[in-house]
């Protein structure tokens, strides 16, 4: 009996086995176990969850495990294209597939046709299209201006793309947000940037700001997703400082559902430290739900006279006027 067989005999038995376990079980070296596993990951009969020192692998089920070759024969290429450039799937286990391998995943289970359901992707995304402008961008100034009336501080706000859309939930940006920041997980952070980095820059650049600022996290994590943002982007304007300030207990944004609620929150939670004067100023946040957060730094901005105008850019806001986001 080969190692391979070995393993899949031993994964029979029980679900989970770590590298040191296996070699106890088979007698192989660690050498042979770790090539042995490759080969079965290669073949999708098992997986690998969690990173080193604490990696474990798993028998995987023949739902859901697809490959592209399995998923794209029914498609052509510019299908096959705009799948993956538009689709990711990241699991409750966290196997990330983009693409129709992930999509396949997603309808397995929902039980949704997948040819089909693929077709009305396409047609759903393409229908949302219609709001960006010639940029790739967003536009939500209207919004805000409704939300807001006389007290609407910027002067433009832009997203990337919607946080989420009908029927199928979080779009790529958004999926890459959401799990990147609420697990602090700097590969998904690092993908967020691949997919948005070049359009940040080229609106930075045709919009001819003279400074940019990042709004700061409103509550404590060990990796914080703007902090990274702010240091990969590395743009070389010069940075308004805004400082977030805490009473004796640190209400989050997200946590409060009424509009009113986060413009008290935010105009009470931020001041901006700066006593330069510029004339176009970029603000920076992971997202826009109610839009109060940046509105009322652009407000505290434009009060000290640090600028004349002040535009905002989020790379996920809402859809539906400014629904607040409540699950980042």
């Amino acid at each position: 009996m080969t190692i391979k067989e070995q393993i899949l005999q031993l994964f029979e038995k029980n679900l989970d086995y770590s590298v040191k376990e296996l070699v106890d079980y088979t007698g192989a070296s660690k050498q042979m176990i770790h090539i042995a596993l490759k080969q079965l990951i290669d073949s999708n009969e098992i997986i690998k969850i969690g990173k080193a020192p604490k990696t474990i692998y798993r028998k995987t089920t023949n739902e859901g495990h697809s490959t592209i070759s399995e998923t794209s024969v029914d498609f052509d290429q510019k299908t096959i294209d705009f799948m993956s450039d538009n689709f990711l799937n990241i699991s409750a286990i966290g196997e990330i597939d983009y693409g129709l391998t992930g999509f396949r995943k997603w309808c397995d289970k929902r039980h949704q046709p997948f040819k089909k359901t693929v077709l009305e992707y396409i047609s759903t995304l393409n229908k949302y299209k219609k709001y960006k402008e010639k940029n790739g961008l967003i536009n939500g100034t209207k919004k805000l201006q409704n939300t807001y009336k006389n007290n609407c501080y910027l002067d433009q706000i832009y997203y990337l793309d919607f946080y989420a859309i009908e029927r199928f939930g979080k779009t790529k940006l958004g999926v890459l947000l959401h799990y990147a920041k609420l697990g602090q997980n700097k590969y998904l952070m690092k993908e967020l940037l691949k997919e948005t980095e070049e359009k940040i820059k080229e609106f930075i650049s045709e919009e001819n700001f003279d400074a940019v600022s990042f709004v700061p996290p409103t509550i404590r994590r060990e990796t914080q997703i703007m902090s990274y943002i702010e240091n990969a982007l590395n743009i070389p304007l010069p940075k308004v400082n805004i400082q977030k300030i805490n009473g004796l207990i640190p209400i989050p944004q997200k946590s409060l559902n009424k509009i009113d609620d986060r413009i008290e929150n935010a105009r009470n939670s931020f001041a901006v430290i700066d006593r330069k004067r510029y004339n176009k100023v970029l603000l920076i946040d992971d997202a826009v739900g109610s839009g109060a957060t940046m509105n009322e730094i652009a407000g505290k901005i434009k009060d000290k006279n640090i600028a004349n105008c002040v535009y905002g850019l989020a790379f996920v806001g809402s859809f539906k006027g400014f629904d607040v986001i409540t699950d980042i």
